[in-house]
This record gives C-alpha cells, structure tokens and sequence, in this order.
C-alpha cells in the first residue's frame, strides 16, 4: 500500500534529481511567507473572549435525550462530548444513583478520574483499569470497557443486574476497532435493557444504523444527536518548499465542490519543480518550526510515520528556549512534579529537549510516567512541538493550535494503508483549542510520504461508518457459557451488530442468514474444541474445571488452564510465575533469541513444563486452525530478570525492547497474573504466588501512579 501511496506524490515515478539527464535543483532557503487569501485567517487567530461556559444546541439536545432514551452522540473531537457526560452523571448523583463511565485507555481512564473528581469530590469516583481498583464502591466509576464487559460477564454468572443508572461508552466510534471493536459490541449486548446508555463517538457515517441496531435489541428508543461543525474552525494549509504558505483546497463555488487549490496543484504539476529538502528523512523541522512561529502557529503535533523519526525529529529543533528563563524554569517545575515519584526519570535522554527546545516526541516506545510528563506540559501551553505517531490521535486530549501532517498513510500494525476519514478527523480533531483559540490549523507538508491530492479529498470527504467486528474466542464461548445454553448463545449471536448490518445488504435476509451461520459455527468449532479439552461436557454445560477457567479472562486462557491443570505452577516462585505468564502474553515471534541457561535451572524447568503441559492443546488448536500464539523465551527471560530486582537498563538489554514495550509487557503480565490471583478456592498456592507476583513487577518505572494495583482481593490466610 505504500507504493501505491508513493507512486502518486509529487516526486512522480522518480526523485527529481535522479531522472535522466537533469542535475540536482539548487533549493532555496526556507523563508516565511503567506498568500494574501490566508491574511483573514491569520488576523483571526487569538484566543476568544473568557466567559461563562455555554453549552452548544447540540450538549442540551443529548441531555435531554437521556431523560427517556438511550442517546448516542455523534461529534467532531474536541467539541465538548464530555459535558454532556458530566451533566447527566451529576443528575444521576444528584438523585442518588450511580454511574459507570467505561473509556477505551487506561490513560484515559487515569484523565478522567482526575477530571471527575474535581467535579464531584473524590470521595465520589472510584477507577476500575486492571491497573487500578481504587473506591470500587463510589456511585460514579471510571474504567476500561473491558472491566465493564466483564463486571456484565459476573452478573450473568450471579443472575444478578449491574449496580448501576446509567453507562456512559466513551469513544464509542472503536465498536468498528478490528483489535478492540468487539468488547463494546459486547458490552451493548449484554447491557441490561433498564439501564440507559450514553454513547459519545467521534463522528461516524453511520450513526443511524447504529441507533437502530441499538432500539432494536434493547427494546427501548435511541436517539442519535449528531454535529458537524467543529467547535473551532480548521483551515487546512500547504507548504511550499519555500517557506510559503498556500490554501490547500479551493473555497467551494457555485458549481463545483472544493478540491486542491490551483497554486499547489500548479506546484504539483510542474516538472521542474524542486523538491522540500531532507535531512535524517525527515522535512526540514527547524524550517517549519520557524514559518509557524512567524504566523503564531504554534503549538504544534507534528505526525509522523514511526517512533524513530518522532525521536529524530527532536534532535533537529533549534534551542528556543535560551532567552526565555521564565518558561524554561516553568517547564522544570512542571516536570520535576510530575516525575517525583519516578527517579528512573529524573535523567530520561529527552529532558533536554523538553527544557531547551520546548519540543518532545510522544509514543508508544515511551514509559507511561514520561508520556504524563509530555501530556502535562502540552496541557499547560508550555512546549512549542510535540513530534507523534498517530495512535496520539486517538486518547490523548491535548490539541494544539497546529497539526502537521507529513504522510497520507499509517502503520495499521501489519502494513501502511493510506489514511481514511476517520483517521484524518482523529488527527487534525487537535487543531484548535476549545475557549483557547478562535481558528486551527492543518498543514500538509509535501514529501516522500505524502499525497497532496489525497489528503486535499480527505478535508471534505464523509466520515466513514462503523462496522462490527464482532469475533469468537475462547474467553467469550467460556464466559456466555456461565450464564447460556448454546441455544441461548445463538440467540446473543444473532443480535449482533454484524446480523443487523447484513440484514440490510439485501431483501431476502440472505446475507444475514449467512452473517448468523458464521457466527453459529464458529462457536460450534469453538465449543467442541473445548469439550475435547473436558472444559465442556456433553451437555454444553460446562464442567467445573471450565468454570475456574472461565475465570481467566485473558487472550490464551486455554494454554495457561492446561498448565494449571497440569500443576505446573503449583510449587513455583512469583519469580518464575510472573516469567512463565509473560510467554503467554507476547503476541508476536521476538527477532532477538534469548539464552535461558543465565537465567538458572528453575526458570528453564518451569518454561519446559509449561511447554509440555500446553503443547498437546496447541497442537490441536493449530490442526483446528486456530491461532495458538508464539512460545518464546524472551518475555521469559525479561520478567525473570525483573522480578529478581534486575536494573531497569538490564531488562531491556535482556529484551531488546523500547521502554515503552517492555513496560507494556510488564503490565500485560501483571495483568494475566491478577486472574490466577482470583482462583484463590482452586488453586489457593497459585493464587498467592499470583498476587505477589503483581506487586513485585508494578514498580517504577512501569507505573505511572501509585496506590492499590490488584484488581482481586489478597487470598485468604496470605500477606
């Protein structure tokens, strides 16, 4: 997908320089310069007057929705979705009931815990993330849709209904999420009919499927309250090579939709054009930095393709803040707070950057802790960049004046696919800052990377829809199981969005058909895959060891039973547990191999049991065409090395990780491990072991706060 992408940039088939007969063009110095269409905007940047908050026609209509209906608001980032929460959280509480406010990200979560207890006193927000169990019983919690899906699971299992008046589904537009999309179809699904649901969501091109699918499998009206203006207009920009500013597209006309400006496309066009200078393949930053200060454009997010060039980028920002004591001062400030309880980060290598240059990169190779650092500075206004991939699109809730787009594609984890709608809302939902500016910003930057023409489309293209990815696994077939016949399954699976959606596609329901049989058999396969393995008896009910099973609520809970079953971790240290989980938790073949004999026997036994007791499952799973997952030493060896107090420098030599994927690790165990904490009546010494095993790995630097990190009880008769 990349070539394609390539193939249709300015450069043409070839660089300019390399063609035939033709010498490398001299490139002028950037210089900061504006076409005279772009003076009006420019005289409107500012920031607006300071006032009462008034909530827009759109924040009242979506709460008065909710008095009588489900309610799913469909707005551009940024535009104040979360008011609407707030307000109807606080009526709730105001009436003695009590809430659930279910977000995408832990960070997330983090954010609104914080912004939540501002606004109803702490004592009233409690956090469920895995990570955090803190106030479980306050009236409103904040957490992750996956604890929410869950807490759904248990009160099946119990018969019992959800504590709770209202769900708020933050970011609801990640249903359509091919990782992810299926835990909040999920939850819709089993969401108890007497319990209103909030769902706020970027916007989407299919907003009224959504609410209709919702009206008709929860038996109650759902209204969808959608807008489309941004609360901060966004004037989309072009760089020239030279420094000078262009409109990207054309105002629109009487007769024809606005497409690529004339000037750019005439640059485009020209043959003899010359290329935006590079340097370590990245734009000329410095350069840009300078045009945008020139025009108070700042503070900007730049995008960028990968980790490393955000990390390079850095490297080319001049010293902005060598004649400005006061906010470099500030920035130190600001900083030291942040990281006091983390000394790891007191000499992290990007600090000079952020105290000289007022620029830092932000990704997902980055410690949580220092991701916080970055978020608290942006947020106060301090730093000029902030160089990014685009997973900060998506989460992250701190826009800039400007966003910088460097390439029309993206790294989907498996390749680059040129950027949709979607993706290019998320990114420039960034530019402007509500009640800070008056106008944003979006400039695309030509180069090796990027479309001009695509990214001109992508400026008035229609959002695009939401579709289900809804998908059977062994935790789901295991957990419906609980509470389900098969029969009653089947009925879970024809509500569906999937079912809804192709119920549409033709007259005679034969899509649907086809949607609901899929769906049947691979449960089926599923199911009988499991009674193979005696965790479901003839009957479809499950046995007692698939009961405890159930329990583990994790990606490969199979392959972690089966060690369990075999009593591989029945004598085993925290050490060696937490380094036998993480096998189980990497997702992909490590490149780098890992020697497990420095590691000490009981570590390379307890790896070669779990091998044996797992492998007889794998392999059927791989003759059942399932997907077993790697087994690889590494993890083991990295988790070993850190429960056994190893410096942090030291694991990531073992790992051959960034920090921020080797702390992803960590978590992920951490994580596994707090589900065989919760076994504690079936496997009471697993247990133990499990749950000390968490609080000896969640130390800094991988957290990013304190307090409680268990999500389970401490087992009974352990300290």
């Amino acid at each position: 997908m990349r070539e394609v992408c390539m193939a249709r940039t300015y450069y043409g088939k070839r660089p300019f320089h390399k063609r035939r007969g033709r010498q490398r063009p001299k490139i002028p110095r950037m210089k900061p310069g504006a076409d005279p269409r772009l003076k009006k905007v420019f005289a409107r940047i500012g920031a607006p007057e300071k006032g009462p908050i008034r909530p827009d026609p759109f924040q009242v209509r979506a709460l008065e929705a909710v008095l009588h209906a489900d309610c799913l608001v469909s707005a551009p980032t940024g535009s104040g979705k979360t008011w609407i929460a707030e307000q109807a959280m606080r009526r709730v509480l105001e009436q003695g009931g009590r809430c659930w406010y279910a977000s995408p990200l832990k960070a997330l979560s983090n954010s609104k815990l914080s912004e939540f207890s501002a606004c109803y006193g702490a004592g009233n927000v409690g956090i469920l993330t895995g990570d955090r169990k803190e106030n479980p019983d306050a009236p409103i919690i904040v957490g992750t849709t996956e604890i929410l899906r869950n807490q759904l699971y248990d009160c099946m299992h119990r018969g019992e209904d959800l504590d709770t008046d209202l769900v708020v589904l933050d970011e609801a537009h990640y249903m359509g999420d091919e990782q992810r999309g299926v835990v909040w179809e999920e939850t819709v699904i089993y969401l108890p009919p007497r319990i209103p649901l909030l769902m706020l969501s970027a916007t989407v091109g299919n907003a009224q499927e959504i609410a209709d699918w919702l009206s008709a499998i929860r038996q109650r009206p759902c209204e969808v309250v959608e807008e489309c203006t941004r609360p901060v207009p966004m004037q989309p920009i072009f760089l020239h090579p030279t420094g000078f500013l262009l409109p990207l597209v054309s105002p629109q006309g009487k007769k024809e939709k606005p497409g690529l400006d004339r000037k750019v496309a005439a640059y485009l066009r020209n043959k003899d054009r010359f290329p935006l200078p590079t340097r370590r393949g990245l734009p000329p930053i410095p350069d840009i930095l300078n045009v945008l200060r020139a025009y108070d454009l700042l503070p900007a997010i730049f995008f960028l393709k990968s980790r490393k060039d955000c990390d390079n980028a850095l490297s080319l920002c001049p010293y902005a803040l060598k004649d400005d004591k006061e906010r470099k001062a500030r920035i130190r400030q600001v900083a030291d707070a942040v990281t006091a309880d983390f000394p790891y980060l007191s000499g992290h290598p990007h600090r000079r950057y952020v105290e000289r240059a007022a620029a830092a990169s932000h990704h997902g190779g980055h410690l949580p802790a220092w991701k916080l650092v970055v978020e608290a500075l942006m947020t106060e206004g301090l730093l000029d960049a902030v160089f990014a991939t685009t997973t900060v699109a998506a989460g992250v809730n701190y826009p800039a004046r400007t966003v910088v787009l460097v390439n029309s594609d993206r790294f989907n984890g498996r390749e680059f696919v040129p950027l949709s709608s979607t993706d290019f809302l998320q990114m420039t939902g960034r530019a402007g800052r509500r009640r800070m500016d008056t106008v944003g910003f979006a400039l695309v930057v030509p180069g090796r990377y990027m479309d001009v023409w695509h990214a001109a489309r992508l400026v008035t293209s229609e959002p695009e829809p939401v579709d289900s990815q809804i998908r059977i696994d062994f935790s789901m077939v295991l957990n419906l199981l609980l509470s389900h016949t098969p029969d009653d399954v089947r009925i879970v699976l024809d509500h569906s969005f999937a079912a809804f959606q192709a119920a549409g596609e033709d007259e005679g329901g034969k899509a649907m058909k086809r949607v609901r049989k899929r769906l049947w058999d691979d449960f089926v396969r599923h199911l009988e895959f499991l009674r193979l393995f005696e965790y479901v008896d003839a009957g479809g009910r499950l046995t007692n060891q698939g009961r405890w099973a159930s329990r583990l609520r994790v990606d490969r809970p199979v392959l972690i039973a089966e060690c369990l079953k075999a009593g591989v971790f029945a004598k085993a240290s925290p050490q060696v547990l937490a380094a036998v989980i993480a096998v189980f938790v990497q997702e992909k073949e490590p490149k780098n191999p890992v020697a497990l004999a420095a590691q000490g026997e009981e570590l390379t036994a307890a790896l070669d049991a779990a091998f044996e007791a797992a492998r007889p499952a794998a392999r059927e799973m791989l003759e059942w065409k399932f997907d077993p997952g790697p087994f690889s030493a590494m993890p083991a060896a990295a988790l070993f090395a850190w429960a056994n107090q190893a410096r942090w420098e030291e694991v990531l030599g073992v790992s051959g990780l960034a920090d921020g994927d080797l702390a992803m690790l960590i978590v992920r165990t951490a994580d596994n491990l707090r589900q065989l904490a919760g076994l504690t009546e079936d496997f009471p010494a697993e247990a133990a072991a499990a749950h000390r095993a968490v609080e000896i790995i969640l130390r800094d630097p991988v957290t990013a706060y304190g307090g409680p990190s268990a999500e389970c009880p401490l087992p009974p008769g352990h300290s």
